[in-house]
């Protein structure tokens, strides 16, 4: 079981897995229009805080992603370290749980390190963009919910991420 403590906002990122997310879990991503007819809907500058609408209906059961702002940097790859700043929205409540611009701290991620939604879900954005990512139970934290309790069990996760920078 892996949980990094790198700050207080990385431990919700902080996945269980050892396998860097490429056991027999499958996704399907969509890397620049999502194919959800629920797909929440974020507005916002990037750089500032997004406004995120509370989402409706069924939760998608894959991986769906939708760039909003196309960075012009580098591009990350599953084995990079990145600097973002995100807010988490929970599916069943509509509500941000977690958001690094309330405190003007972006996080810094090693994606082999964070759940699976994240390790699929980033790679391939580049730095200067914004990506929200729709990640199933089956990506984030499953049956059991976060350790922390903040995300219960089967919970569908909102990201919305700015990618900052890559380590090099």
């Amino acid at each position: 079981m892996a949980v990094v403590l790198i700050a207080p906002t990385t431990l919700l990122l902080a996945g269980c897995t050892t396998d860097g997310g490429q056991g027999t879990i499958k996704a399907t991503t969509s890397s620049t229009q999502s194919t959800s007819m629920n797909f929440p809907a974020v507005s916002g500058s990037l750089g500032s805080a997004p406004t995120i609408g509370a989402p409706t209906g069924m939760a998608p059961t894959t991986l769906e992603s939708k760039d909003l702002f196309v960075g012009t940097g580098a591009t990350a790859t599953p084995s990079s370290t990145v600097t973002a700043h995100y807010a988490l929205m929970t599916w069943s409540t509509g509500k941000i749980i977690s958001s690094t611009w309330s405190n003007n701290q972006p996080g810094t991620f090693s994606l082999a390190q964070v759940i699976p939604g994240w390790q699929q879900g980033i790679p391939g954005m580049r730095v200067g963009g914004r990506r929200v990512l729709v990640i199933p139970p089956s990506l984030g934290y499953g049956e059991t919910g976060s350790q922390s309790g903040t995300i219960g069990p089967n919970e569908t996760l909102i990201f919305v991420v700015d990618l900052i920078s890559i380590a090099k």
